[in-house]
């Protein structure tokens, strides 16, 4: 019989981009020594640039003293991929869980990561794709992208994840390359349904969904809150 696969979702809301980046690091930490089960965070993040462990700072076209003018951070990090943008109305995943647990290699967890997002575009009637080569990881809407993906993988062991775009103040995107592709745009659901969106904590959680269904999870249990996490309070379980 299979051993039922649980996993922790904690639901944070608005978070800053470094104190998110914190956290992982403590539940990746947890996580490589059995003190936590697989877990996810689903946030959103202030306006904020991040460049991946590659450092194509070419991709970043406007100074950095611009990008402070105009409220937003710029971070560097080491997860995977190319320079992209993060801010509110954005879907953001953090998957904290042990690929050796599944089975699973690094491609085979972006593969999925990519259903996930494709999976939740259908829910909207949009038609989306994942890329079609590795310049292109992420998934897409025609020539336009709508998710984005930038994961680091440590003794097999996942961080950082996957951002969907809700409806994103598209702008933010003209300063930066993104995900170093030059001729091509970005979009958001937003733009690509014909559908009256529901809130963005609803979608956030159709995306959980997704991702706990792509994985084969049992049961979800929700962390209503988690400000304790940041060093702000308490926290709550709810079972799903």
């Amino acid at each position: 019989m299979r051993i039922p696969r649980n996993l922790n979702v904690w639901k944070m809301g608005m978070v800053n981009y470094l104190d998110a980046l914190k956290l992982q690091e403590k539940l990746v930490s947890d996580r490589k020594l059995g003190k936590i089960p697989d877990t996810i965070l689903s946030l959103q993040h202030p306006p904020t640039y991040t460049l991946g462990k590659r450092r194509t700072d070419h991709n970043l076209l406007v100074p950095e003293a611009d990008l402070r003018t105009m409220g937003a951070e710029l971070h560097y990090t080491q997860r995977g991929g190319d320079i992209t943008y993060h801010g509110p109305h954005q879907a953001i995943l953090y998957p904290i869980i042990s690929l050796k647990d599944k089975g699973l290699g690094a491609r085979k967890y972006v593969e999925n990561l990519e259903s996930i997002m494709i999976e939740l575009a259908s829910l909207y009637g949009v038609s989306a794709l994942a890329g079609m080569n590795k310049c292109e990881t992420g998934v897409w809407v025609g020539d336009r992208k709508i998710g984005a993906i930038g994961v680091r993988i440590s003794s097999g062991i996942t961080s950082h994840g996957m951002a969907f775009n809700i409806d994103p103040d598209l702008n933010y995107f003209k300063h930066i390359v993104p995900c170093g592709i030059a001729d091509k745009e970005v979009t958001s659901l937003k733009r690509e349904t014909n559908m009256v969106l529901p809130a963005e904590e609803v979608i956030q959680e159709q995306l959980v969904s997704c991702f706990a269904r792509s994985f084969g999870y049992d049961t979800l249990v929700q962390k209503e809150n988690v400000a304790i996490a940041l060093g702000k309070g308490g926290e709550s379980d709810e079972n799903l």
